[in-house]
């Protein structure tokens, strides 16, 4: 990647605001989606002001659909977002359906409509237990699509694949990004609620990477 080739698909989550301060001399375009899930008020104003800190260009496209006619407890409420581990088997009922998919189509088009060879997504692998969009073979999937289905080839980039998130948090600790300035509670309360999978796998990647944890939580 050289400079300024690439469009990065950022949430305002740990992962993805970690990939843009990682990558952010390669971005020229940062896109958030808003596709109506408890927490994306509160990531994705998050998301907005990391990209104005940096000085890359943000955009926010809904995708209302998804929280019309998808099933999702992550669409359905705070109340039905499961409490516990991500290997627990409950945590499958926040699984998007091709969630994934749906942003990367959309972001590989807004590439090649800017001129922009690579999109970033920040997709790790503690994710591959319950979410079938973020595993390896749908990233190399995913890539192969774009770039036989674009003229300028785009590629599809996720250099998170295979690291845990306390591998990112050691990152983002080396790049001096402060993590109270990220979201990842799902339910999208005032402070983060602690108990969700998100919250569960937030803590523990921090006190692993040795890093103070500094976000609210509601206990």
């Amino acid at each position: 990647m050289t400079a300024h080739d690439s469009l990065i698909v950022v949430s305002g989550g740990m992962d993805s605001v970690t990939l843009l301060y990682d990558m952010k001399d390669s971005i020229a375009l940062a896109v958030s989606f808003d596709y109506g899930s408890n927490h994306n008020a509160r990531e994705i104003p998050l998301a907005a002001m990391h990209c104005g800190r940096l000085g890359i260009r943000h955009i926010t496209i809904g995708l209302d659909f998804m929280h019309k006619y998808f099933k999702s407890s992550l669409l359905d409420g705070a109340d039905a977002i499961p409490e516990g581990h991500y290997a627990d088997d409950n945590m499958k009922s926040t699984v998007v359906p091709f969630r994934n998919g749906i942003m990367l189509a959309i972001a590989a088009g807004i590439a090649e409509s800017n001129g922009l060879k690579n999109v970033l997504i920040a997709n790790h692998g503690g994710d591959h237990a319950i979410y079938p969009d973020c595993r390896p073979e749908f990233v190399s999937a995913m890539d192969a699509a774009t770039t036989a289905g674009t003229y300028v080839g785009v590629r599809v980039v996720a250099p998170y694949t295979n690291l845990t998130k306390a591998d990112i948090a050691r990152k983002g600790k080396r790049l001096g990004i402060d993590y109270a300035e990220t979201w990842s509670c799902y339910k999208g309360g005032e402070k983060h609620c602690g108990r969700c999978g998100t919250c569960v796998e937030r803590r523990e990647a921090l006190a692993e990477a040795g890093i103070e944890d500094s976000t609210e939580y509601e206990e």
